[in-house]
């Protein structure tokens, strides 16, 4: 067990585990009563809460959306500025990254299912290559607006995102960044799936 004293699988385990606290589910259950894998489209992300929860009560809704998506970024931002605060290298900050996305994708504490990673994944991403997910957001919030089909204007901006990494920082290495954008457009598979048929619902 000697390996859990190294600081770098600390920081690994740590951004594993905090990643895959599914705040989705925690707030949606204790502010409006429901079991959001059970309800709409199953996904534990804020839009899913956002869409379930507006049957009931709009206001609340939006709020408990506001607070899942946020906590949804910061959970990974919040273990990368724990690593910075450690001095640790880029290698190992990268690595922290792309576990918190994975946390949330592959969650401990669901049995390893979880979320889409949209969310973790943008935060770590604009910490780690701020000008490119800028882009990224960017092109979402284009695409949101005017497409009004949540899982394609998350498919377009993390694509954004990737294409801007290489434009932006050419001199880096983009493995851990194609890993984090692999792991998003998995999850999203039943999504492009729906979007080939036709059969994707818009935001109302």
């Amino acid at each position: 067990m000697n390996f859990l004293s190294n600081e770098n699988i600390q920081l690994f385990l740590l951004a594993y585990i905090v990643g895959g606290i599914p705040f989705g589910l925690i707030l949606a259950k204790i502010f409006g009563g429901v079991d959001i894998r059970k309800e709409g489209s199953g996904n534990i992300g804020a839009t899913n809460v956002l869409r379930v929860l507006k049957k009931k009560d709009p206001v609340l809704a939006k709020k408990v959306g506001i607070a899942t998506l946020v906590f949804d970024i910061f959970k990974g931002i919040a273990v990368l500025l724990v690593a910075m605060m450690l001095d640790a290298s880029e290698a190992t900050l990268w690595g922290v990254a792309t576990l918190s996305v994975v946390g949330h994708c592959f969650s401990l504490f669901l049995w390893f299912e979880g979320g889409k990673g949209v969310a973790t994944g943008f935060g770590v991403l604009a910490v780690m290559l701020p000008y490119a997910a800028i882009v990224g957001v960017v092109v979402w919030g284009v695409a949101a607006k005017s497409i009004k089909i949540s899982s394609l204007s998350s498919l377009m901006g993390v694509i954004a995102t990737l294409i801007a990494s290489f434009v932006l920082y050419p001199d880096m290495a983009h493995a851990p960044v194609v890993l984090i954008i692999f792991f998003i457009v998995y999850k999203h598979s039943d999504n492009i799936i729906k979007l080939i048929k036709g059969e994707e619902k818009r935001i109302v």
